[in-house]
């Protein structure tokens, strides 16, 4: 076991990879802990557009990569391990991996959230190629373009009419005639003349053009099982997200979903332990705003760590 560290990062994806790298500069000698998916949900990204500094915009891997290079440039220390269990009622915190145990006495806790998925093979092959978990991400890739969106509450809606901004016809797909969505944000979908409704339905395969990008969607009748193929450029999967925090059940206070309470910037309800990026964020979800949260985090745990005099 390594003798206790003043800092470890849970998580790689652009909240972690930002943490490391304030926190390596502020000489921390941080451990990045990279978990089952090294550079979190952008890695089945396939193109950034958004992010300043990318005019010509990237490849959510390659800028996950040059996100881990530059952390581990000030000497984060990156490994590539999952942790499995916490323990945080005693200082310096224990960390259990599947490669060994680590102590720390602070930690950064960006382990993200996953899009819920409707679980098909060929959703998760088509991922970044037709197939998309974020609108706000994706959407001007769909410029008049014709694309289903599926779900049923506010997600959907919200996300159906802002790819209404560039796509020429946007279908909602959803199980029955009942939403789950608010009034307002169904009244307000439903008011918008480019978005069209697919009632009755759900989504059985998506389909390519043999060349690995999607071209169509079959969609079942949930009432008389009769399939249909769908022509569509692009399908969005909008049925929720769902933070990455069992792991801290009982231990951190979240929300009734699962999404970690900050305050005062981003301390937890453990002192000692900050969240960063989407495992406290269920609004923005960009890649942007994690990386902002994570710099956030790295600097209220350096000042934590002078102030209570644990550092060196």
């Amino acid at each position: 076991m390594d003798s206790a560290r003043d800092l470890i990062i849970i998580g790689s994806g652009p909240a972690g990879y930002t943490a490391a790298i304030y926190a390596a500069r502020a000489n921390l000698k941080p451990m990045l802990l990279e978990g089952m998916q090294p550079g979190g949900q952008l890695t089945i990204t396939t193109e950034v557009e958004n992010y300043p500094g990318y005019p010509d915009g990237i490849m959510g891997p390659e800028m996950m990569e040059q996100f881990k290079r530059q952390a581990e440039r000030f000497g984060t220390d990156v490994r590539f391990e999952t942790v499995t269990a916490v323990h945080l009622d005693a200082r310096p915190f224990r960390l259990e991996t599947d490669a060994g145990v680590h102590t720390a006495k602070a930690l950064i806790v960006c382990t993200g959230a996953s899009a819920k998925l409707l679980g098909l093979e060929s959703e998760t092959r088509l991922m970044g190629r037709g197939v998309s978990a974020c609108a706000t991400c994706d959407g001007a890739f769909f410029k008049n373009k014709e694309v289903l969106v599926v779900g049923g509450g506010d997600t959907c809606m919200e996300e159906a009419n802002f790819l209404t901004r560039f796509a020429s016809k946007v279908s909602v797909v959803h199980r029955r005639e009942q939403f789950k969505a608010s009034k307002i944000m169904l009244d307000r979908a439903r008011k918008n003349p480019k978005i069209e409704w697919l009632l009755w339905k759900e989504v059985v395969e998506a389909c390519d053009d043999g060349k690995g990008k999607l071209q169509s969607v079959k969609l079942r009748d949930t009432r008389n099982k009769e399939v249909t193929n769908v022509r569509a450029d692009g399908l969005f999967i909008a049925i929720g997200h769902r933070p990455n925090s069992d792991l801290f059940q009982g231990k951190l206070d979240m929300d009734d979903v699962g999404y970690l309470k900050v305050h005062s910037g981003t301390y937890t309800s453990v002192e000692g332990v900050f969240a960063a990026g989407d495992i406290t964020d269920h609004v923005y979800r960009q890649a942007v705003t994690a990386a902002g949260m994570g710099c956030m985090a790295a600097i209220d745990c350096e000042r934590w760590l002078e102030r209570t005099s644990h550092a060196g």
